[in-house]
């Protein structure tokens, strides 16, 4: 929150395990602060034409579009590229310029677009760019090219929230939902706290995430 709100171009990359609430967080800074911003999930077929711009049929006829990439950058919103680490690195090499100074040249159109002041980017993945390599839980993440990674200024590391914290966010989830029950809230607290110590200490392959906790309690209000 301390870096959106300084206005400054500073790309950062906020890892953690899944579903503890890394997009969540950077999307509510911004709601806080009043920044737009702009969402783009990276996916394995992600390329240059999704990231900066194309030519796309409009009208039988073949129309340049900006992507969220520069839409970003013309703005001076924060990009926010979820799940980074699902990239192909040949194919969002494309942004390293973005990454290092805040412009890029787009050959197609033989356009140079200069970031204006307030643009930056955020970045999520779940393995810091290394990949999933042999691991289940994040299959078909890819290694990132390590000069790409050092264009990002810091990489923040985010854990699942503490039980008092988390246990609000239950609580608040419940009252939303008209199905407040603080017996209920505490025990589901508990028990993620308890599963996490054992992935954590190699007991259990699995994990259980806030994302999981909402969807439970969502379920119990229908």
């Amino acid at each position: 929150k301390k870096i959106l709100g300084s206005g400054k171009f500073f790309p950062m990359f906020i890892t953690g395990l899944s579903g503890n609430g890394k997009t969540t967080m950077v999307e509510q800074a911004c709601a806080e602060l009043k920044r737009e911003c702009i969402r783009v999930n990276i996916t394995n077929f992600t390329d240059e034409d999704d990231l900066v711009g194309g030519f796309r049929l409009v009208g039988g006829e073949s129309v340049w579009s900006d992507a969220p990439c520069v839409v970003a950058m013309e703005r001076g919103a924060v990009l926010l590229l979820d799940e980074l680490d699902y990239g192909d690195p040949r194919k969002i090499n494309c942004l390293q310029s973005v990454l290092e100074h805040g412009k890029i040249f787009i050959k197609k159109m033989n356009r140079y677009v200069t970031a204006k002041a307030g643009f930056t980017v955020v970045a999520t993945g779940n393995t810091k760019g290394q990949g999933g390599e042999g691991s289940d839980k994040f299959t078909g993440t890819n290694i990132l090219n390590e000069a790409f990674l050092e264009r990002f200024r810091i990489t923040v590391e985010q854990e699942y929230p503490s039980k008092t914290v988390e246990k609000k966010i239950v609580m608040n989830l419940m009252n939303k939902n008209e199905c407040l029950d603080e017996v209920f809230a505490d025990n589901l607290v508990k028990w993620a706290d308890i599963i996490r110590k054992s992935f954590f200490e190699g007991a259990t392959d699995d994990i259980i995430t806030t994302r999981r906790l909402e969807h439970i309690i969502e379920d119990f209000a229908i």
